[in-house]
């Protein structure tokens, strides 16, 4: 049986688009007009299960993320959002603070509403999906995986981690620290297990203390920063595992006296506009706007009635690199 993949590419459209022409939807007279001729072609039938389904659901996407105050996750709703109102879809945010009860309330509020799918980047590894999941609604997890078998869009993530300690590791820095987000979040894990592997494969000397988890914000890069510095034995380097845990390392070397030019920092994520970035700073940019783009496609297409395999898209990051010591 032909699927809305094939009639997309036989006409020379969108699935979406495909999707738009067997729901009503208006699209223009000549797309109509190519989606019909290849569906005829094709012997193309809606799935008219997902069409029922669609038809209990409204027309509305539930978004949610960790922390909007991070730019990182701003820029992937501002992705989310594009691609969602191209497809005349609407988007709720939804702030969960990384909270397991809050995320859950909201899973909750998603099926109660008969919302047609849910983005989510975990607030843990133990996310219940179970509600949203048992109603037949599509679910894609993006940045962080989850326990339950849906679709995922992520970062490749300890290729992220090893980019920041290689460039540090290239400048010359001999003692390379990790402020890694909280345990039991995949991303937090795949990135201080990439400082790990670059500074086990290079000798760099990791000495007791020199990896401190804490908080993904301002704060918890402060604290962990501060840690690091009353060492007995500091490191001249450090690796920040996301862009608000820099703010605050790089406010914890004001405060010390450290200068940059003699201290080296890498950041997984890019320093937030407002913060004026050291030229000594290495930063490794994630695709965020591109994360959340794709996470939509992905959902959109389940919510036409998709039933291919689930699927994995790991997305690379690039390094903006800083000069080297000297």
């Amino acid at each position: 049986m032909a699927t809305i993949y094939e009639v997309a590419a036989l006409a020379g459209v969108s699935p979406a688009t495909v999707s738009r022409v067997f729901n009503g939807r208006t699209v223009s007279p000549e797309k109509q007009r190519l989606v019909l001729d290849a569906a005829a072609r094709l012997a193309f039938t809606p799935n008219k299960t997902a069409r029922r389904l669609r038809k209990r659901s409204s027309e509305i996407i539930a978004l949610l993320i960790p922390d909007i105050e991070n730019p990182f996750y701003t820029a992937l709703a501002r992705g989310v959002e594009d691609r969602a109102q191209e497809a005349g879809f609407s988007v709720v945010l939804c702030n969960t603070d990384d909270d397991p009860a809050k995320e859950l309330r909201y899973l909750g509020i998603a099926a109660s509403e008969e919302m047609a799918g849910v983005i989510l980047s975990p607030a843990s590894d133990e996310v219940d999906l179970g509600a949203i999941v048992s109603l037949g609604r599509p679910v894609v997890a993006v940045d962080r995986t989850t326990p339950y078998p849906v679709d995922a869009v992520k970062i490749d993530n300890r290729a992220a981690g090893i980019a920041a300690t290689t460039a540090l590791v290239d400048a010359g820095f001999q003692r390379i620290a990790c402020i890694a987000g909280p345990l039991g979040i995949e991303s937090t894990e795949d990135r201080f297990l990439g400082w790990r592997q670059v500074v086990a494969a290079r000798g760099i000397d990791v000495r007791e203390g020199y990896l401190r988890h804490a908080n993904f914000r301002v704060d918890g890069g402060h604290a962990a920063m501060k840690a690091l510095l009353a060492l007995d034995a500091p490191p001249d380097a450090v690796v920040t595992t996301n862009n608000l845990m820099a703010v605050g390392a790089l406010r914890a070397l004001a405060e010390a006296g450290v200068s940059l030019d003699a201290f080296g920092l890498a950041v997984v994520g890019e320093l937030p506009d407002l913060v004026l970035a050291p030229a000594t700073v290495t930063q490794v940019r994630l695709p965020a706007r591109h994360l959340g783009t794709t996470a939509a496609q992905m959902l959109l297409e389940r919510i036409a009635g998709d039933a291919q395999p689930l699927r994995t898209v790991v997305l690379r990051a690039d390094v903006i690199p800083a000069p080297p010591v000297g």
